[in-house]
C-alpha cells in the first residue's frame, strides 16, 4: 500500500501535471482546488502544500507534514522529489512509514535544492484532521465544526488505527454516505448488474452514535466510551 502511494504520484508528476493526493479517509466540504490556485494568495509561490499532521514530534520534524493530503505544483523540484521518494523504498520499509520517509526527503530537498514546502497550520480552520478529532480538548475547531460556525475545505480522519473506527467516526460526524448493506462488500457481492450509485450511495448522511467520548453531530451521551472511563464529549 505504501509503495502504491509513491508510484501513483510519481507517474502523474512525470506526465507534467500539478496534482492533489489524498487518502481515502478524506471528505470534502468544499472544493480545495481554488485554494491552491489562488494567484493572489501570499502562499502562492510554494511548490508543495501539506496538511499539518498535528504530531509535532521528533519523528516528523521539522515539517510535521501529513502525507495523506497534499498538493504539488509540477516543476523540476517536485519531479525530482517524487523520483527520489520512489528510490527511497528502503527508508519506507525500515521506518514502516511513508510519511516519515517523505518528510526526511522534504528536509533534504528544501535544504539542497530549494524546494519550497508549506505546511498548513493546524491552528487554522481550513484543513483539519485526526489530531483535532482525537484531541478536541486542545482546540475549539471540532465544536465549531459541529455547530456549523466554520466550514473547512476538507476533513481527514487520520490518527485512527483501523478502517472500522474510521467509518464509525465518520458516521458520528454525519459524513458517511454509504449504505450499510454495501460496507465491506465487493462489486460481485453487491451485484454486478447493480448501479452502484443508486444501490450504495445515500442522499442524506447516515448519522449514528458509537462512542460518547468522541466528537459527534448529535449528542451521544448514552453510547459507550472508546476509552474507558471517559465522559461524554457533549458534557
Amino acid at each position: 500500500m505504501m509503495f502504491a502511494k509513491v508510484v501513483c504520484v510519481q507517474l502523474i508528476s512525470l506526465l507534467g501535471y500539478d496534482l492533489l493526493f489524498q487518502d481515502v479517509d478524506v471528505v470534502w466540504y468544499k472544493d480545495p482546488i481554488p485554494f491552491f490556485h489562488n494567484a493572489t494568495s501570499p502562499i502562492r509561490p510554494f511548490d508543495l502544500y501539506f496538511q499539518d499532521d498535528g504530531a509535532h514530534s521528533l519523528r516528523y520534524a521539522p515539517f510535521s507534514a501529513n502525507s495523506g493530503f497534499y498538493y504539488a505544483r509540477n516543476n523540476d523540484r517536485t519531479r525530482y522529489l517524487f523520483t527520489s521518494l520512489l528510490y527511497a523504498q528502503d527508508i519506507i520499509r525500515r521506518t514502516e512509514s511513508h510519511q516519515q520517509a517523505l518528510i526526511a526527503l522534504l528536509n533534504e530537498h528544501s535544504s539542497l535544492f530549494g524546494l519550497k514546502v508549506k505546511v498548513l497550520n493546524r491552528d487554522e480552520n481550513d484543513f483539519p484532521g485526526g489530531w483535532h478529532f482525537h484531541h478536541s480538548g486542545m482546540s475549539p475547531l471540532m465544536r465549531n465544526l459541529v455547530k456549523g460556525d466554520i466550514k473547512p475545505y476538507i476533513f481527514h480522519m487520520s490518527w485512527t488505527n483501523n478502517k472500522v473506527n474510521k467509518i464509525k467516526f465518520f458516521q458520528q460526524m454525519g459524513d458517511w454516505f454509504v449504505e450499510e448493506t454495501c460496507i465491506g462488500k465487493s462489486f460481485s457481492e453487491i451485484g454486478e448488474s447493480s448501479n452502484l450509485s443508486n444501490t450504495c450511495c445515500m442522499v442524506e448522511p447516515l448519522v449514528k452514535c458509537h462512542y460518547r467520548d468522541k466528537p459527534s453531530k448529535i449528542p451521544c451521551r448514552d453510547a459507550m466510551p472508546i476509552d474507558e472511563g471517559r465522559r461524554s464529549w457533549w458534557n
